[in-house]
């Protein structure tokens, strides 16, 4: 059988139920793939007869090994980057999509598959402006770890961890759902709990979406200052704002990284969604949520490390606003500042450089 036969709505969460007996399937899945297209049998009963979870497990170590052939052909190691906004609501779309063809109860999950296509259409768009798809476009940090460590440490960085451990992750961020299906034969409509998750997601999305401009509009801003040396008018921003170099507005003003926490908080509550769909305190999906803000965590060092080293201000704001928790007053611009070089200044010096 490709579900497991469970009894109770906890059972549904039971590890021992159902991951652990299909586990074998990912052991087989691979020469189960070759047979058949060797043999020209259907690859969509092989799907429909497979473990969910187990499938979608082993596309995302077949990923892994994709992005690490590509990352050092072209000795770029932002491939999963350019996946990350996808492959979740890609893992959600599985889940809906195997219920459907094996004639299961999806309404739960498809709701799932709502917001979750959603949450992809804001960060990719996000990603895109921000140029994350144009060629040669690599995250600046893989550079500064790059020319920290030896070469042969950073390869075996990107077979375990940027390749591998990131594509599974960006699969075990979905992993709830799969509780979710297996609940659904329990409770086969939506319900006000559901339709209460998807709003608290919604709501979540449309917070990183404010964060998203408002970071956007101010690095507009400091950008065209830079060229231009001159304020831009209606942008909303002072001189003292665009020479801080970082933005302590809107959200930010409260939040050192208020779209960190939101994409923390999004995944964290798909698993509490499926604990409360198993009628279960914690169960084993939590696993992804916590090694996405385990991940966060080293993600905001080093993004601090170097944000702390461009712009002294910075560890003033460090100290008044909380990085992911936010603070209950908005940060004070301090009465004497450190000692700044300007940003138009440094413009006009590159430009005198390159006469």
């Amino acid at each position: 059988m490709a579900l497991p036969w469970v009894k109770t709505l906890e059972d549904c969460a039971d590890y021992s139920q159902v991951v652990e007996p299909y586990l074998p399937q990912l052991y087989e899945l691979p020469w189960k793939v070759v047979d058949v297209v060797s043999s020209r049998d259907s690859l969509v009963e092989l799907y429909k007869n497979t473990n969910p979870l187990v499938s979608g497990l082993g596309f995302s170590i077949l990923l892994g090994a994709v992005f690490l052939v590509v990352s050092e052909i072209n000795r770029n190691y932002s491939q999963v980057d350019r996946m990350w906004s996808l492959l979740p609501t890609v893992y959600n779309a599985h889940f809906s999509a195997w219920s459907r063809l094996n004639g299961l109860p999806s309404q739960r999950v498809d709701l799932v598959l709502f917001w979750s296509a959603i949450w992809s259409a804001r960060l990719t768009f996000n990603y895109v402006r921000k140029g994350g798809y144009n060629i040669g476009s690599e995250d600046y940090r893989w550079a500064i770890v790059r020319s920290k460590v030896h070469p042969v440490l950073f390869f075996l960085f990107n077979v375990t961890f940027i390749s591998f451990i990131q594509s599974i992750l960006l699969f075990l961020l979905a992993a709830p759902t799969y509780i979710i299906l297996l609940s659904s034969s329990f409770e086969r409509e939506i319900t006000a709990a559901d339709l209460g998750f998807t709003a608290l997601q919604l709501g979540l999305i449309l917070s990183e979406w404010f964060g998203d401009q408002q970071q956007w509009d101010y690095q507009a801003a400091k950008k065209e200052y830079q060229e231009t040396a001159k304020v831009p008018r209606g942008c909303g921003f002072t001189q003292g704002d665009l020479d801080r170099g970082f933005i302590t507005s809107g959200f930010w003003a409260y939040c050192r990284h208020p779209n960190f926490a939101a994409e923390q908080t999004i995944w964290f509550m798909l698993y509490q969604w499926s604990c409360y769909a198993s009628k279960t305190l914690y169960n084993w999906a939590g696993l992804g949520p916590v090694f996405l803000i385990m991940i966060f965590q080293g993600s905001t060092w080093l993004t601090e490390l170097i944000s702390a080293g461009k712009y002294p201000e910075y560890e003033l704001y460090r100290k008044q606003i909380g990085a992911h928790i936010p603070s209950l007053t908005p940060y004070k611009t301090p009465t004497v500042t450190p000692k700044v070089i300007r940003t138009s200044d440094l413009a006009k010096r590159q430009k005198a450089k390159q006469k």
